[in-house]
């Protein structure tokens, strides 16, 4: 059996997008793009390997047209594609354990597709483009295999009009213009979801910081200039707070951390692999986002090093995240987690009981209640364990899975050998039922 059939079909909360039948190792992208016209020509180097003995590789390449694609350097036995997915089949079946090349040439005017929560993936902005993926959006630029466990390293390579800056996914390891379009290439060598991959184009500036005496990592602040004074304010205190999470949550998981302002307003910013999108309504010169800004650099931790192994487990990435707000708030002044964790508490008393937060659907699996009532589970398991016990567990966690995906039974069950506690009751009553279980 192959393919997109039932065994091995992607994930139940993305019906339709992402295989088991193959894993990525590498993609590597060469993306001409036309910012005046909307116009991508591509061409995308996937190297995989085989879980099973495939005779057909599917790939999910949504409204942009295959043109020419070859496997292991030979023309296959078919070529067809629907709106949302590629299907090449070779001339021969590749085994089971076999590494494998898929060349595709592609081009179109990308856009977003459509999903159960609005439009995901490529969108045009006022004057550039933005890539938010999450959590199936990626077929709307390279053909991929979309489902969140399957992670690969990128080489990324965008060649776009001179004016404008290209942010992608990785460490920029080489620039270079000719005839008015200047390319940007991108490398990514940890392990990457392929909804977390990027490509942010503007007419921004880049301005390098980070790694100073408050942090060793470098960030990349890259905005419009008519901003640059708020930016400069509201990304003021990065350094500190990434020092802050490396003490609580272990160290930062990548090369570097860049954060992309966009011209045009966002309704809610991004996180991508190594990097944060916000719109400049989040910026406003005064701290007015700073939980948002914790929020979002601590998915480098938990959502993006540390991924789920499927969607059902969503919890692991939001409520982590919005835990790490609650403990930046405390570190800097603010109210401190556990008086956030009662308030919280109290609104979720009051709003309906109605989801289960280790498995919410897909309809509500981006629910605040799912971020907020998961950020309460941890904040029961502190009370439970004590403090010591809880930063080891998170500390050992990041460890653990480093680079890699887990899901809640491995994260309980690693909760009860780190600390010495059973605690299978507790995320019982958070996780799998309805009701809003007491606070300690």
């Amino acid at each position: 059996m192959t393919g997109r059939g039932v065994a091995f079909s992607g994930d139940p909360y993305t019906p339709g997008v992402g295989t088991w039948s193959y894993r990525v190792e590498h993609y590597d992208l060469d993306l001409d793009y036309r910012v005046e016209t909307n116009r991508l020509d591509g061409v995308a180097v996937i190297t995989a390997v085989a879980t099973v003995d495939l005779d057909r590789i599917e790939l999910d390449l949504s409204k942009l047209k295959a043109s020419k694609v070859k496997v292991d350097g030979r023309k296959p036995s078919r070529v067809s594609q629907t709106s949302h997915i590629l299907t090449v089949r070779p001339d021969a079946p590749i085994p089971a354990g076999a590494r494998f090349e898929v060349r595709v040439e592609y081009a179109g005017r990308p856009g977003p597709r459509r999903s159960t929560w609005g439009p995901i993936g490529w969108e045009e902005l006022t004057d550039g483009v933005l890539t938010a993926s999450q959590p199936m959006g990626s077929s709307t630029w390279f053909p991929c295999n979309d489902r969140p466990e399957d992670k690969a390293t990128y080489r990324i390579r965008v060649t776009a009009e001179e004016g404008y800056t290209v942010v992608a996914s990785g460490d920029l390891v080489d620039r270079s213009s000719r005839a008015g379009r200047t390319s940007w290439v991108y490398e990514q060598k940890a392990p990457t979801s392929a909804y977390l991959a990027t490509v942010q184009i503007g007419r921004y500036l880049v301005r390098p910081t980070g790694g100073g005496a408050d942090s060793s990592v470098p960030v990349d602040l890259v905005y419009p200039p008519a901003i640059e004074p708020r930016v400069r304010v509201d990304f003021g205190r990065l350094d500190e707070t990434i020092a802050f999470f490396e003490s609580v949550f272990g160290p930062y998981p990548f090369s570097r951390y860049a954060v992309v302002v966009t011209e045009d307003e966002l309704e809610i910013p991004l996180e991508a692999q190594a990097m944060a999108v916000f719109g400049p309504n989040h910026v406003d010169g005064r701290h007015g986002s700073d939980r948002l800004i914790a929020h979002e650099l601590a998915h480098q931790w938990f959502g993006n090093s540390v991924g789920v192994a499927a969607w059902r487990d969503i919890w692991l990435n939001e409520g982590f995240a919005c835990y790490a707000e609650w403990l930046w708030s405390e570190e800097r002044g603010g109210p401190s987690a556990d008086a956030l964790a009662r308030e919280h508490h109290r609104l979720l008393a009051a709003a309906p009981q109605d989801l289960v937060i280790a498995d919410p659907g897909p309809v509500a699996m981006f629910d605040d209640r799912v971020y907020k009532r998961g950020a309460l589970t941890l904040h029961a398991v502190r009370l439970a364990v004590g403090d010591a016990a809880f930063f080891d567990v998170l500390r050992s966690w990041t460890a653990a899975h480093r680079h890699g995906s887990a899901d809640t039974a491995q994260f309980v069950a690693h909760a009860e050998q780190r600390s010495g506690r059973p605690l299978g009751r507790l995320f019982d009553a958070w996780l799998e039922r309805t009701p809003l279980p007491l606070l300690g």
